[in-house]
Formats: C-alpha cells, structure tokens, sequence
C-alpha cells in the first residue's frame, strides 16, 4: 500500500509540474510569489470510526480438492479427460497398460487351484489315515496288534491334520494373491475419486506413470476454500465468524466471506495455526492455487480523526510517521462554498505534525495528533520536505483523493507519457 501510495504521489507531482510548466504567467507580477512555493493537494480531515483489520495472504483451493496419483507402476495407454473437464466419481481418466496385471492373475489362479489340489490330496490322505487308525484299534482290543502300531497310526493321522491345516492356509494365501492381482488389474484405469473440474494435466499416452506421478489435479471450484496461516498473538482476537474480503493481484473483484474454522493446534516450530475461509465461487473470481490477501475485520476503532492512506508520510529527517498540515496564519485553512474547483489558494504555511495510528484500513486510516477542522496535504509531500515551509494548495474532496489511491501503476505511467508527450509537442511548437 505504501509503495503504491508512494508511487501516485510522485507520478502526480510530475503531471502537477509538467502542467505548470506549459503556463506562462512571467508577466504577472503577482503571481511571483505564488510561483515560488510548491504546489499541493489538500483534503479536510473527518472524523468517525474505522474497522480494525489484520491483512494476511493465503492460498486458495477448490472444495475437496485432491491431486490423483497411480497405485501401480506401467506405462499410459489411454487418456480419457484433459484439463476443464467436469468428471464425476467412478469416472476413467486414465488407463495404464495391463498386460503384466493380467499375466500376474493369470499365474494367481493358476496357483490357487494347485493349492485346492493339494487341500484334497490332504483330505483324502488324512480319511485314509483314519480308516487305518479305527481298523488298528479294533484289532488292538482284540489283542491282535501291537501298542506299538497303534501308536504309529495315530502319528501318523496327527501328521495327515497338520498337511491338511497347511495345505488350507496355502489355499487361502493363493485367495489373497488372486484378489490382489485383481485389484492390480483394477488400477491399471485410474478413476475419479470425487465430482469436480480437472486440472493440471500431466498425463501423456506413453509416459511411464509409478505411484509418485501426479497425474491430475481435481475438485469443485463453485466453492472455495482459503487457507491462511495466523499467530498465536492473534487467535486471541480473531474468531470463527468474523467477516473477510477477499483480493488477488491479478483480479480486480472482492470476495467477501468469514472465517469458517480455526485449527485448535499451534505448530510447535512457528506457533501459528491455520484459519479457513469457505466461500463460493460463482463467477470465477478464484482459482484453485490463487496467491490472495485476506482482511479481516475483527472489531470497531473508537472515533477519531480520519485521513485517506496518502497523507500519511514518513518524513526522512525526523524518522517517524506524520502528516503535512495547511494552515494560514496560525489558523486551519479555510475555502470559501463558492471555491471553484481545483483553484490555487496560497500561499499559506504547512506543517509536518506527527501523528499516532489508531486504526490502519486500505484507503483510510484513523489517526490521532491533529484537529478535527485540518487540513492534510495528499499529494506533493516530497516538495515540502526540501525545505519549504508555505505551498500553493489545491483543494479536492475525498473522491477525487480515494480514486486516486485506486488507480492501478500501469494507468499512472500511461498518464505520464500522454503528458510527457503532449509537453514535448508544446515545446517543438513553441507554444
């Protein structure tokens, strides 16, 4: 704001100059003394009060913004949606190759009924065991066989269980790798995980996608969310609720919203935590990855006197921050109702007051210092501090002044040059 201030303040003391320069009043001696002081702009002070504001940046996101990666490394062989494109959950948006996905299900079904195979040798092994145990032990009671041979037949049936319980697991491990083969196989297409626009393509037919590449950006961009990061100083002011407006360098419009949550943890590193705003978006004025500037209005100033941003001026020789006041002979100057517009009065003295801050907004400022009936120079500050003490000052009204703090740099450069060359003409002509 500053240097934007800083920046209207000089291009428009070189438009004032370049203006005064076409006018030849050498021949009216009582205009040598006007000629003599500088010229400036002046408005009168007001008074009211001021929202207490805290400027911060952030970023912005799209509502369930997400970037979408592979789950399997393989080549893409299809892309199915470019950027702009509104999908919606389930839907392809690429395909990756899946010949080595079906070979390794292939080999996966294979092996399960190698495994099922092996879970009926085991059964029919074990019943055969079984047989012989209940044959041995009805010859046991008989006395016509060993306590020997029936304790190697029952060894043997515990050893039949134990191939079938492994043979089982085996099956069911053989299963599992079917299922993940097969999920394998259902990731060779990737699909969108929520509605929404896609964005940041970096899908190419060809290209060697593995679980690091991010192929595409997706979300909803009709609802925005802005994610700032606030210190702990100020979660002691700032609450959920309070009101927003929003701005991007690059985009003239104001977004207005309210903080929606506050994260309840400070980093332990910074001590800060994250504020979000929700807002809806439905001309477009945000984009996803948008850098922006948030002010928050979190209170009221109490009534003091009001001054536009480009009075206030850090003066080089005293190191502090003030205003320029105009005064005629030890009282505020004075214009008369029937004033005409933008007439020269003067000269009449100025003053650098210092001043204290009250409340700082973006055009206007509460200050505290000076009289509730100054008048404040606005424009032409650096002719005063070369070391006059009087200037011809201009009046203007507070429209004219806050318009001015409003135009853009490259409209002020523009405005120099047309100047520039309209003098250079008036020169060449000798008019």
């Amino acid at each position: 704001m500053y240097l934007k201030n800083f920046l209207c303040i000089s291009v428009l003391i070189v438009l004032f100059t370049l203006g005064c320069s076409g006018s030849d009043n050498s021949d009216n001696p009582g205009n040598q003394n006007n000629e003599r002081a500088p010229t400036v702009e002046a408005v009168k002070v007001i008074t009211g009060s001021l929202p207490l504001e805290e400027e911060l940046t952030g970023i912005v996101k799209a509502r369930n913004q997400t970037d979408i990666y592979p789950e399997i490394t393989a080549p893409i062989v299809e892309v199915a949606v470019n950027n702009g494109d509104y999908v919606e959950a389930g839907q392809a948006l690429v395909r990756l190759r899946d010949s080595e996905a079906r070979e390794r299900l292939r080999q996966a079904e294979s092996g399960y009924q190698i495994a099922r195979a092996q879970v009926r040798q085991a059964e029919a092994r074990l019943n055969r065991h079984n047989m012989n145990l209940d044959r041995i032990r009805e010859l046991r009671s008989r006395d016509l066989e060993t306590e020997a041979e029936l304790e190697n037949m029952e060894a043997e049936v515990e050893s039949a269980e134990a191939t079938l319980e492994l043979n089982k697991a085996q099956m069911e491990q053989a299963e599992s790798i079917i299922e993940e083969r097969k999920n394998e196989l259902e990731n060779t297409v990737v699909r969108a995980p929520i509605n929404g626009l896609v964005g940041l393509r970096n899908a190419e037919i060809g290209q060697q996608a593995n679980p690091s590449t991010r192929l595409f950006q997706i979300g909803d961009p009709s609802q925005m969310k802005i994610e700032m990061s606030i210190t702990e100083r100020m979660t002691s002011y700032i609450e959920v609720g309070h009101s927003a407006s929003i701005t991007s360098p690059g985009n003239n419009g104001i977004v207005e919203g309210a903080i929606t949550r506050i994260s309840p943890f400070l980093n332990p590193v910074t001590h800060s935590t994250i504020a979000e705003i929700e807002v809806a978006n439905p001309d477009n004025i945000l984009r996803p990855g948008m850098f922006v500037t948030i002010k928050i209005r979190y209170a009221e100033s109490e009534n003091a006197i009001l001054v536009p941003n480009n009075a206030i001026y850090f003066h080089p020789d005293h190191g502090y921050e003030g205003v320029f006041v105009a005064e005629r002979i030890g009282q505020e100057l004075q214009f008369e109702g029937d004033q005409p517009p933008g007439e020269l009065i003067g000269p009449a003295p100025v003053t650098f007051v210092p001043i204290d801050m009250v409340a700082k907004g973006r055009l206007i400022s509460g200050i505290e210092g000076i009289s509730q009936d100054s008048w404040v120079v606005t424009l032409g500050q650096n002719l005063l501090v070369r070391g006059s003490d009087e200037a011809n000052v201009r009046p203007v009204d507070w429209d004219h002044i806050i318009n001015l703090q409003e135009i853009q740099s490259r409209d002020l450069f523009d405005i120099i040059e047309n100047k520039m060359a309209q003098q250079s003409r008036r020169d060449t002509s000798g008019v």
